[in-house]
Order: C-alpha cells, then structure tokens, then sequence
C-alpha cells in the first residue's frame, strides 16, 4: 500500500469520518496517522533513523522526512539521527548545536504487517484522545446530578451510559435493593472522576448524602438561588435522612419552602429516593438548640454539652426514650451524624440517679480527705465544690459563704486540703523517679506530680520522650472510621488537658532541645493570623 495521490485526500476524509463518530477534534486522527506513518517508515529504514511524515490538512499529501540533530561530541551517539558540530558543517554552512538537518525522504511501501501495525497505531491514538476527551468533559462535574441510562450489571455493579462512555454504579451505592434492567433511566450523583490506566473512571452514588442535598437544590429555587443553604445532611439510605437549612431571609421560613405547597417539593425528592422518609430541620449555631431540633420528634428535657470531648448528653422524659433513639438506633445515629457530636441519650430518672451518684462520690471525698463529717462535706458539694484543689485554693470569702463556717475553719479546711495535695504530689514524684522519670523532665513546666507519674508509667521519662510525643497521644481525640468516630485514649486526658494546651507543652519541649527554631513558631503564628484573616 502506497500512498499515492489517488488516495491522499481519502486520508483526510478517513479522518473526518472517525473524528464525527468518536466525537473528537479530526486534528488528533491526523496526528496519529502521522505517528502510524513514521513508525512504518522506521521499520523501512531503520529503527535508529529519526523518521518523521507531515499531513498536510488541505491537500492530505503526506510528506516523509529525515532529521539530524546537530550535538555535542560526547553526547555523539547515533550517526543516523546525529551529527557532530564539524561534520554539521559540511552540510549547514553556520552550524551549531541544535540545529537540525531535514531532508525528504520517498513514501515508504506499506505491507500487510505495516499496514496492520500503522492501524493499531492509530486506533489506540484514538482511543486514547476519546478517554481525554470523557475525563475532560467529567472531571468538572463531579459532586453534580447526573442522568444515565443502564446498560448492563456486573456483580451487582450496574453499569449505565453517560452519553460519551460508561460510567459505573457501586452495589454499595445503590439504595436497599434496588434492581434496574437495561435501558431503564436513572438519576445519580457524581461522586468521583478519576484518570487510570484502563481510561477515566465515573463512579456514581444514589447514597451519598450530597445526592440528597442536590435534588433539593433542583427542586427548590430559594437554595439554588442562595436565600436557603444546606448545612448538613445525614442519611440512612431508602429509609429515613434529616436534612438542616437555614434561611438568609427573614421573610422566608427555610422548612416550609422545602416542604412546598401541600409537601410537593420533599415528596419529588422522596420518590427519587425510593420512598425514604426525610425530616427538614431549622439550623441553628447553638448546639444544644440544634440537637434538640435534630432528634425530633422526641421531645428533650435537658441538654449538657462536653465542647472539648464533643460530646453532648440529652435527658428525656421516660416515655419519650425509645421515640428519641428511633428503631435500631436510628434516629438518635442520624442526629449525631447531623451534629457531629457523639449523643449519649439518659432518662430523667438514668440522669438523677447520676447526679446523686456524683453527690455521694464527692461527699465521700471530701468526708475521706479533709476529716470532715457527713453533714459538713454534703455542704461543701451543695456549694459547688467538686475537688479538692478548688477548697485549698479558692479565696477565703468563698468558704465563708457556707453556713457554719468562719474564718479559723476555712483556714483549717484549706490547710488539711493542702496538706493532703502535698503528700498525695511527694507519693506520686517518688513513685515516677522509681519508674525511671528523669529530671529533665521534673523541671518542665505545666506538668504536675500527677501527670509526670502517668507519663513514666506509660514509658515516657525523658524530656526526648515527651518531645516525640503527638498531641492527640497526650490529650486523646476522636478518628473517624467509615462515618463513626472513635475515641483514642491520651495519657494525660483524666487531668482535663486540651489538645492546644497539649500541642503547646509538646513544641515547647521541642525547642528546650533545641529541635524547633523559635522564630519558626513566631512565623507560622504570624501566617495562622494572616489566614485567619483572610477568611474572615
């Protein structure tokens, strides 16, 4: 097969025709029939030549050419694709390196295997230009709705059309045990475009919560348009979801716009989500105010938030317990998602026989501790105080507040309080020194007799120790796991410390040693507050 002037406008046309039915720029077919062209005119003259063909887009003559590059002498490698400057200047009368020396060779004669090679050649050209071109039309569109029509289900994956490629749907993110034939259409939400090897992979989700959130925007107007946001929205997919709004405008009650006009808005979105139930609820900054509204239909007696463990507990009246948890838990896991705090749930009668608990606890401390007698202690607990650091440190007018108590017995309640906190500090310091703890680390400052015990026990008992510490091992903290959080266990978390405070404790021991600059501290501080800035 040789390409002759009879057939040269049909290259251009092949071209067009395959660009039509790929849906790609004619351009890029070109091109690889350039790439097809040279690769079998190299296996007519020799891999080593450089051998390049030039299209010309009007006429469709293909042009064969030669090319040398003119290169360094150590860099000399391949005399049929390189020249040295001194023999470049034979040909290239002011050579120098870089230039190149372009001769035209004649078209090649295409065999039956050349032929077969310069097809597969273009057709993987074109295949590769089609996943271009699906990942750059997809890449912008994930986290948007899309419509798709089902072609086929492989092992429970389905498998649907996008318009330019295939785009797959998870079993795992299909609602309950939905079931599709092919050519049935459906609505899904792009939850992630990737480039891989194989070609651009669409992954779709119908349980995603964003998906919620979208088909809300679609049928309400006031949140496409910005006067109603959504702020969280957390499902059990196919059975219930709650969803927050809240509205920018007075005027506009963010619940009823999403209910619409006899509940046509919410029930377009529940007939997508086959039938799931959804309950639509006022955001509000406050927490314990939003909680309350989240675990409706419950009604809540009571609400103490734990801001630093992000933890909140809810006490209900007796008969609302099970509406307030929900069948298997549901209702109550569904607030938490929607919150992001973990919700322990009491009864008004769980929650009083806490307190009295506490109440006997502290009694029996103070009773134990100070020598005091049951009556005496039960005042100081009715009083507020829960340890035995606030009696020995508080000011003295706050001691003589409680009834029967004057001057001389502040004075000897604090002297005992203090007196038990010293022995109880030497016990703990000796038992540390016992365990190994150095003094490097007795000296540094913020921590307590108490929290240097707990440390050497957990094998920390140098300053370096401390130092390699992590935050969170320290204070604790919650992970994430698939949705749920997790506690992680600090050392020093019983002594109330806070992730800053841990986090400041740690990067001061780090520059003590010497590890840390301090003027790196003060500039990451500097850009923390410009940030802040800005996006405030």
């Amino acid at each position: 097969m040789a390409i002759t002037s009879a057939n040269q406008l049909e290259l251009l046309q092949t071209a067009e025709a395959v660009a039509r039915e790929k849906n790609i720029e004619p351009g890029l077919v070109v091109e690889a029939m350039e790439e097809s062209l040279a690769r079998a005119a190299k296996s007519r003259y020799g891999a080593e030549m450089d051998i390049r063909v030039s299209i010309d887009r009007k006429t469709g003559r293909a042009t064969f050419t030669r090319v040398r590059t003119v290169v360094e002498d150590d860099e000399y490698e391949n005399y049929q694709s390189q020249f040295t400057l001194e023999t470049a200047k034979d040909w290239i009368k002011d050579a120098k390196i870089g230039d190149m020396l372009v001769e035209e060779v004649p078209p090649v004669e295409l065999g039956r295997i050349a032929a077969q090679s310069a097809k597969q050649v273009i057709l993987q050209k074109v295949r590769e230009a089609e996943r271009d071109k699906q990942y750059e039309d997809f890449k912008d569109r994930a986290g948007t709705i899309i419509n798709a029509l089902v072609k086929r289900e492989e092992y429970g994956n389905v498998i649907v059309d996008v318009g330019s490629g295939e785009a797959i749907l998870r079993r795992n993110e299909k609602i309950g045990r939905e079931a599709y034939r092919p050519n049935d259409r459906i609505r899904c939400y792009i939850k992630e475009v990737r480039r891989e090897q194989r070609g651009p992979q669409i992954f779709l989700s119908r349980t995603a919560p964003e998906f919620m959130a979208e088909l809300f925007k679609m049928e309400v107007p006031e949140i496409y348009e910005g006067i109603i946001e959504i702020k969280a929205v957390a499902r059990d997919p196919g059975s219930r979801a709650k969803i927050a709004v809240i509205s920018y405008d007075s005027s506009i009650d963010p619940v009823g716009a999403c209910v619409g006009m006899r509940g046509s808005r919410v029930q377009a979105v529940v007939n997508e989500l086959q039938g799931e139930k959804i309950d639509i609820i006022p955001w509000n900054e406050d927490m314990p105010t939003f909680l309350v509204n989240a675990l409706q239909p419950a009604e809540v007696s009571k609400v103490v938030l734990d801001e630093e463990a992000g933890k909140i507990e809810v006490v209900v009246p007796e008969e609302q317990l099970s509406l307030a948890i929900g069948r298997r838990g549901q209702n109550v896991r569904l607030a938490s998602q929607l919150t992001g705090l973990d919700i322990d749930i009491l009864t008004e009668e769980e929650e009083s026989k806490r307190r009295q608990a506490e109440f006997e606890l502290r009694t029996k401390l103070f009773m134990e501790t100070l020598d005091l007698d049951e009556f005496f202690a039960q005042l100081l607990v009715s009083e507020g105080f829960t340890n035995l650091e606030e009696v020995a440190y508080v000011e003295a007018e706050e001691l003589l507040v409680i009834e029967g108590v004057d001057a001389d017995t502040a004075s000897e309640l604090q002297a005992r309080a203090r007196d038990y906190l010293e022995a109880q500090n030497k016990k703990a310091l000796d038992r540390a020194r016992e365990l190994g703890l150095e003094d490097s680390l007795v000296n540094f400052e913020g921590l307590t007799p108490q929290m240097l015990e707990a440390l050497a026990e957990d094998g920390v008992k140098t300053l370096e120790d401390f130092a390699t510490c992590a935050d969170w091992e320290l204070a604790g903290g919650w992970t994430v796991v698939k949705g749920e959080r997790h506690k992680d266990e600090g050392v020093l978390e019983k002594f109330d410390i806070s992730l800053e405070e841990a986090q400041s404790m740690v990067m001061t021991a780090r520059v003590a040693l010497g590890w840390v600059d301090p003027a790196d501290l003060v500039n990451s501080d500097d850009d923390t507050d410009i940030e802040e800035e800005a996006e405030a």
